[in-house]
């Protein structure tokens, strides 16, 4: 059985859906969810579905090796970014080599890079009247949105669209397809 570490900043909608999708897997299972927030809304998501969830601060995931040895500890098969809004430390990509993934609200490696993010993607890509968005599930490496694609999925961006159109239109890429991907990887 595989090993799923899941990382989030946020509400936690991608990583409740992993761990609900992986619930009865005979693939793998979500052990552990990590964020940097104490008041994330994931932390009460992951409390309700019985998944282990702990909170962090930024010394103890880049200045020191307590998120490294809780990893290790760990020992997940894969590691997802879901939502999880901070640079990962190259030292803990060092250790977990090719084991980290993303999924970014865009189709990289167009509104990738430090600041794209959530509405800030989706507020671009309605400023710039784009006819078409997606996400796009990577690999993470020392760069921002850099690391070499798994998949991208698309959708429609209409004229009368806004920012909020396009973000419900992404959620709904997310719960379809994430999922699956990560099944595939492992």
């Amino acid at each position: 059985m595989k090993r799923i570490v899941i990382f989030a900043s946020g509400s936690g909608s991608n990583a409740e859906n992993l761990i609900k999708f992986f619930q009865n897997s005979d693939t793998a299972s979500v052990i552990q969810v990590l964020t940097n927030n104490p008041h994330a809304k994931v932390l009460e998501r992951c409390k309700k579905l019985n998944v282990s969830a702990l909170s962090f601060n930024r010394i103890a995931f880049s200045k020191s090796e307590d998120v490294l040895n809780i990893l290790k500890t760990a020992q997940p098969d894969l590691i997802i970014l879901a939502g999880f809004l901070w640079k990962f430390p190259e030292f803990i990509l060092k250790e977990f080599e090719n084991k980290v993934i993303n999924v970014h609200p865009a189709l990289l490696p167009n509104y990738g890079g430090k600041g794209m993010y959530g509405m800030n993607v989706h507020d671009a890509v309605v400023a710039n009247k784009e006819t078409e968005t997606g996400i796009t599930i990577h690999y993470v490496n020392e760069n921002y949105d850099e690391g070499a694609i798994i998949f991208q999925a698309k959708c429609e961006v209409l004229p009368s669209d806004s920012a909020d159109d396009v973000a419900g239109k992404i959620h709904l890429l997310e719960m379809e397809h994430f999922p699956v991907v990560v099944n595939e990887l492992l």
